[in-house]
């Protein structure tokens, strides 16, 4: 029979009053003479959190000292692990020496001792060490250990110090360092290395990267990484800092290499802050010293870099959002000073319901763009719109199931046109419209709970502009897609809009599966009573009558994720093809896609584009894992990029090599390929570090 013994109440009444009360649990509990009690069989202790067992314990209280005798494992809160032959240590398990003894930090890192010292509870010195993260079978080394004459633990600091240190890879010896710290595996954060990474480019020759990751505080933090090659000597930064409010992450680069007759850098910057009272205040910065060079170090693909300031805030009923950005464009076909590089906006919209029913939505926003050229013409031009609208709109179901929407609305816009004799000086527009959109849905559901869902569609709006017609600075990239094929204006922007009478016609059939398989099919065309010329050839909006809209989706239960959209002109045949297919789960992570697009001059593509694009990620064992990237450029029959990487992973290694090569070339970028090797040791990185499937130990 077992027998609970209240330790504070026999023999430690003072830290019981101070401290609580410490509980043990043995098969027996016997007082030798008036000082010393002794615990036997099936011992469990239990005082704040911190437990104990073992075979048989003997407290002295003469001296303030329990002796026990093993096996002995303590856990402490924190999660700490410690195990023992025998033991001499104080009622608080904080001071004494344990002999024989294993310590198992975070379920990860172990350290095998002839003896432990516990020092106040925070220090624990520990003799004679071998510590590692891999599994040990009996007398064959492990995979990896790390052997030192002494080894210190903070536990308050979460710190470890090697003394006399060898590395050895399955017991032979690969480096020795007389003195080495490392984090705790239960430590979030802490100063020191990171996991270094090899690197080999056609370009930059065979180098290194040591990160190295300095504290700053609780929320502050910077890493330096050298990268050295025999092409290049690199600092690279990563700043980082957390506010109450928000966050600032800065990273950049400084290189001497022999690409160049001048030292090469970047920065790119962000911050995201939430202001009082609902606002959003979010800034970022991108620059470079030269177009190569964010692709020569493989920093960022870019080709346009954008710095803004944006200032936001959204509620129920309002939208306040205002922002400018600089662009500053890598490409050699473009220059900085007609891209526009300057653009800024400002924009106040509420929405009301008025007691006669629908919403109402008032707003108006200022925009400009601006060139540095002063040349006359588009290169030069720059554009200032300033503006006011009103949209009115009600929703409604008629007892037949028709589901309907009316809406009307008015603009008016003012233009400030500078640089460009082409546009008077100051132009005023004043644009009303209306429109009716008419659905009826009709369901059914099928055998084995499958639905389906046929919803016939058709839209009919009118717009006119009266006044002068602005150069169209924001609106030249617009195209049909199943979004907009019911907005009677399609354009992006504000500077264009489309006018006359026109008539959206669609159908959309949609299928659930009980399974949960969700797909769908649409099309649609549209018709007008006139063309609107700020429409380019391939947006499938040019004419009176639009391409054809055909899109499609698929969604399974399982990550499956089909989506198609093609347009197709009924005279000249296909103008543009979009598909995308993603999948995701425990074993596959995949993201494809491909696009087709016509030939169109207005859009500044004289040739026709047919590039597929691969993003994959493959768990091949519990072990092994690959991933695959690349892009190939149909059209021209050449690729773009490529790569493969694969990592294999146990439970105290981590291992990742990859290969990459960018085929692309211009005037000031070369073709490069890239090789990285870097690896890591389970256990010593700040935070719990995930590991692989253990190995298998064999008799």
């Amino acid at each position: 029979m077992r027998i609970i013994a209240f330790l504070f109440l026999i023999l430690l009444p003072g830290l019981a009053s101070a401290q609580g009360a410490a509980t043990l649990v043995a098969d027996s509990v016997t007082l030798n003479g008036q000082d010393q009690l002794i615990a036997s069989g099936n011992i469990e202790a239990f005082y704040q959190g911190t437990s104990l067992r073992a075979a048989r314990i003997v407290y002295d209280q003469p001296t303030d000292r329990l002796t026990i005798i093993g096996p002995i494992v303590i856990r402490t809160p924190d999660g700490t692990l410690m195990t023992a032959n025998q033991a001499t240590l104080d009622p608080k398990l904080e001071n004494g020496i344990l002999l024989g003894a294993r310590l198992v930090l975070n379920q990860q890192l172990q350290l095998v001792a002839n003896q432990i010292s516990q020092t106040d509870g925070r220090y624990a010195q520990l003799y004679k060490t071998a510590a590692t993260s891999c599994q040990v079978c009996g007398t064959r080394a492990p995979l990896w250990e790390i052997r030192a004459e002494r080894v210190i633990r903070d536990a308050q600091e979460q710190q470890l110090y090697f003394d006399n240190a060898t590395f050895r890879v399955r017991g032979v010896p690969i480096f020795w360092l007389p003195r080495m710290r490392l984090p705790d595996p239960a430590l979030d954060r802490s100063s020191g290395f990171l996991i270094p990474r090899q690197r080999n480019t056609s370009q930059l020759g065979s180098g290194f990267k040591i990160p190295y990751f300095i504290t700053l505080g609780d929320y502050r933090d910077v890493t330096l990484t050298p990268y050295v090659s025999s092409e290049t000597s690199t600092l690279e930064i990563i700043y980082r800092q957390a506010f109450v409010r928000g966050d600032v992450r800065i990273e950049g680069a400084i290189s001497d290499d022999t690409l160049v007759d001048e030292n090469r850098s970047y920065v790119f910057a962000r911050a995201d802050f939430r202001l009082a009272d609902g606002y959003q205040l979010n800034f970022d910065v991108e620059a470079v010293s030269d177009p190569a060079y964010l692709l020569d170090y493989s920093y960022s693909g870019k080709d346009r870099l954008d710095s803004a300031i944006a200032l936001l805030r959204v509620t129920d009923s309002t939208l306040q959002d205002a922002n400018l950005t600089y662009y500053q464009t890598l490409r050699d076909d473009e220059s900085n000073a007609s891209l526009p590089p300057i653009v800024a906006e400002a924009t106040y919209e509420t929405r009301t319901r008025p007691g006669f029913g629908g919403s109402l939505t008032l707003g108006g926003s200022v925009d400009t763009a601006y060139r540095y050229s002063t040349i006359d013409g588009e290169a030069g031009r720059d554009v200032t719109r300033a503006g006011v609208r009103g949209t009115w709109r009600q929703d409604w179901v008629l007892n037949s199931g028709v589901v309907g929407t009316a809406s009307f609305g008015a603009r008016t816009d003012l233009f400030q046109v500078s640089d460009d004799s082409t546009y008077p000086g100051t132009d005023l527009r004043f644009v009303p419209s209306a429109g009716l959109t008419l659905r009826y849905p009709l369901v059914r559901s099928g055998a084995r709970g499958v639905a389906h869902l046929i919803e016939p569609t058709i839209g009919i709006g009118w717009a006119a502009a009266y006044g002068g017609t602005p150069p169209n600075e924001d609106s030249t990239r617009s195209e049909l897609d199943r979004a907009n094929l019911f907005n009677p204006q399609r354009f992006t922007g504000d500077d264009a809009v489309e006018t006359g009478t026109q008539a959206a016609v669609g159908l959309t059939w949609t299928r659930v599966g009980a399974a949960g398989t969700t797909s769908s099919l649409t099309f649609g065309k549209i018709f007008r009573d006139r063309a609107v010329s700020a429409f380019s050839p391939s947006s499938g909006l040019d004419g009176t009558t639009s391409d054809w809209l055909i899109g499609g989706q698929v969604i399974t239960p399982d990550g499956f994720v089909f989506d198609t959209r093609t347009l197709v002109d009924g005279s000249t045949g296909l103008t543009r093809a979009d598909n995308r297919i993603a999948w995701r789960n425990d074993a596959v992570k995949l993201a494809a896609a491909y696009i087709w697009q016509a030939k169109d001059l207005t859009e500044d593509r004289p040739e026709t584009v047919s590039e597929w694009t691969l993003d994959a990620g493959f768990r091949l064992s519990p072990a092994w894992a690959m991933t695959l990237d690349g892009r190939y450029d149909v059209a021209a029959d050449r690729p773009v990029r490529a790569g493969i990487g694969f990592e294999w992973r146990n439970e105290c290694v981590t291992i990742d090599v990859s290969a990459s090569r960018r085929y692309t070339s211009s005037s000031t970028v070369e073709p490069t390929t890239t090789f990285g090797l870097s690896g890591s040791l389970t256990g010593f990185s700040a935070g719990r570090s995930q590991g692989g499937p253990a190995a298998a130990c064999m008799n």
